[in-house]
């Protein structure tokens, strides 16, 4: 969502178009409350309360809009977004109730891509009015930050490489005063490794770096986050078909994910000391590309076999996740779009959620349940690091199987994270394949919200 149309506005009475909502239980009651011309519009439309559903009203010299939900009083982000979509350009607010929970979704539900579009949006914003105008900035923040993972995603590779992920953070480390560091060229094969090899067969233009930001008080407590940030992935030398490369550009939605939150902790001023890490490159095809089973040294030491250059992803997270392990934060989170493996065991929809802990686990899924950003936990089970073993290295970043990839690529990444740190790790696919009210189809923010909650509930 590229404009900042004030979509949410403060209820001063001003003059606006009402929205009733009905489910099916109480659409009896609400349509004799109609006058006989309100009833047969209402029938001619054939509206029966259904989800997402709605009807357009002749209301004395004006119109209002009666739609329908799954419950009037426990409303959902996305039971209005359909209507933002759909009505036309005005100002409206929900007639005897606020909004509440729906403002975030009237909001996204406006979210276009049109950057490569020669004509844009050609009428103007549907503002939604509320008597909670404490609620508005919040749900703005959480607005702007689900755009931004869809903005970054959706824009091709050409577009959103290395520097260009560079250039983002360095943008908002500037407005929010946090210190921002980028290592990259010598050092950067020097210190990080593995980073460094992932990325080493792109061109010049597009070499790889660790991108990092540091922000709040360093007496408050540290957390880390830390985003993949592959900007296209074509396997490497195991090269995907085709069709496994359509979707690569939005490889780096990991990346997207972590710099959206490092956004709303720092835009909502959380009591945090906040290190952002994003290991960012391409994965690309040429004469120097890192080769299947060659060895990598690590940051941390751990000597890595490469069983198959197409699980790029892993390797990089696991020098960033060291890095970030350096400074003994209480917290890390990670998000990546890792494995196919995750996207077969719980689909598109839902995040594979790996954790050490179970509290961490358990704040995690109660919070992504809160605010219908749900996501699935999956098991870290040490039966399966036999799976990662190499007979010529400390570690394969393969298994010769294709059991719990999902499972097997989270027990590599926890190799690298220091013992005893509380570690969340999100298997995210940061796509949408299919359209839903409030969620187009294309990029999305999928576990982001979720994470938010936590933290705020964790140290607001």
């Amino acid at each position: 969502m590229t404009d900042k149309h004030a979509l949410i506005q403060p209820d001063r009475d001003q003059q606006a178009t009402p929205i009733h909502l009905v489910d099916k239980a109480g659409l009896k009651a609400f349509v004799k409350e109609l006058s006989a011309p309100q009833r047969a519009a209402l029938a001619a439309q054939k509206f029966e309360g259904d989800g997402y559903s709605h009807a357009i009203l002749p209301d004395g010299d004006g119109w209002s809009v009666v739609a329908g939900v799954a419950d009037p009083a426990r409303l959902s982000p996305w039971c209005m977004a359909k209507l933002a979509e759909v009505l036309p350009a005005g100002t409206y607010r929900r007639a005897d109730a606020d909004p509440g929970a729906a403002l975030l979704g009237w909001v996204t539900g406006q979210y276009r891509f049109d950057r490569y579009k020669k004509d844009g949006p050609k009428e103007g914003p549907r503002v939604l009015l509320t008597k909670e105008v404490k609620a508005i900035e919040p749900a703005l923040a959480e607005a702007a930050a689900t755009a931004l993972v869809r903005d970054m995603v959706n824009t091709p590779a050409e577009d959103m490489g290395p520097a260009d992920i560079e250039s983002a953070a360095e943008a908002l480390a500037k407005e929010h005063k946090a210190d921002f560091h980028v290592t990259k060229g010598d050092r950067l094969e020097r210190e990080y490794p593995m980073i460094h090899a992932v990325g080493r067969a792109a061109e010049r233009s597009r070499n790889p770096r660790l991108i990092e930001i540091e922000w709040g008080d360093p007496k408050h407590p540290r957390i880390a986050v830390v985003g993949k940030g592959v900007c296209f992935d074509s396997g490497g030398l195991d090269i995907k078909p085709s069709s496994g490369m359509l979707l690569m550009k939005k490889d780096m939605g990991g990346a997207a994910h972590a710099l959206a939150l490092a956004k709303l902790i720092m835009e909502r001023g959380l009591k945090v000391r906040l290190h952002l890490l994003l290991p960012t490159v391409e994965n690309a095809v040429s004469a120097n590309a890192f080769r299947p089973g060659d060895v990598l040294r690590s940051r941390a030491g751990i000597s890595v076999e490469i069983g198959n250059t197409d699980a790029e992803g892993r390797l990089i997270l696991g020098d960033a996740l060291t890095r970030a392990g350096e400074e003994k934060p209480e917290l890390i989170l990670d998000f990546a779009t890792l494995t196919g493996a995750a996207r077969s065991a719980v689909g598109p929809d839902l995040p594979a959620l790996f954790t050490r802990e179970d509290a961490t686990a358990e704040a995690l899924l109660k919070a992504g349940e809160a605010v219908d950003d749900p996501c699935w936990r999956l098991p870290l089970w040490n039966g399966y690091r036999d799976y990662l073993k190499s007979d010529v290295a400390d570690i394969n970043n393969n298994s010769a199987n294709a059991f719990a990839g999902a499972s097997v690529a989270a027990l590599f990444l926890d190799r690298f994270v220091p013992e005893g740190t509380d570690w969340a790790h999100f298997d995210t696919f940061a796509w949408r394949p299919a359209s839903k009210p409030g969620r187009p189809k294309g990029g999305d923010a999928l576990g982001l919200r979720a994470s938010w909650q936590m933290l705020q509930e964790r140290y607001g």
